[in-house]
């Protein structure tokens, strides 16, 4: 497992392509499938941390988004590459807030933002419990490394009708 050091700031995620099969009759990506994509790039900093497929096989634990906000900034369309950057704006024991963005990955602009927060749960019992030291120390690092970086204005933000005065 690389060093987190070794990581850039903001976490590159990687990417993937809008499939033919999340197209909506709009014509563009459908809410769904935005999810579904960010869902993949937050596999990939699990696996970052520790706490992928072989963790939660090996420890009967994971994580899990209780909470997720969506932005939708630009549309994307069949067959266009997406790459994904994420930030941890925080971290404890058990819980992980987290903040992706969404990029289209030739033309450069941001497509949308997911904001979420993550818990630590044994998969047995059900229940919270904190994330083993190997698994908290990698977060901590992430988290602290992260601390310093230019805050999304996404970061927070709420729903709801803006009125001018």
């Amino acid at each position: 497992m690389k060093d987190i050091a070794d990581y850039p700031v903001p976490l590159d995620l990687g990417g993937e392509t809008v499939q033919s099969g999340w197209i909506d009759y709009n014509g563009h990506m459908n809410v769904a499938f935005y999810v579904l994509a960010f869902d993949h790039a937050v596999d990939r900093l699990f696996d970052i941390i520790g706490t992928g497929p072989a963790y939660v096989e090996r420890e009967q634990c994971s994580l899990f988004v209780l909470e997720s906000h969506v932005t939708y900034q630009q549309e994307l369309v069949e067959g266009e590459p997406m790459r994904f950057t994420g930030l941890i704006l925080d971290s404890d024991e058990k819980r992980l807030h987290g903040f992706l963005e969404m990029y289209h990955a030739e033309k450069g602009f941001l497509a949308a933002t997911y904001e979420f927060l993550a818990l630590h749960v044994d998969s047995r019992e059900r229940r919270s419990t904190p994330m083993p030291e190997a698994q908290r120390a990698r977060l901590t690092a992430l988290r602290d490394r992260h601390a310093n970086a230019d805050r999304p204005p996404a970061v927070g933000s709420r729903i709801g009708i803006r009125r001018r005065a």
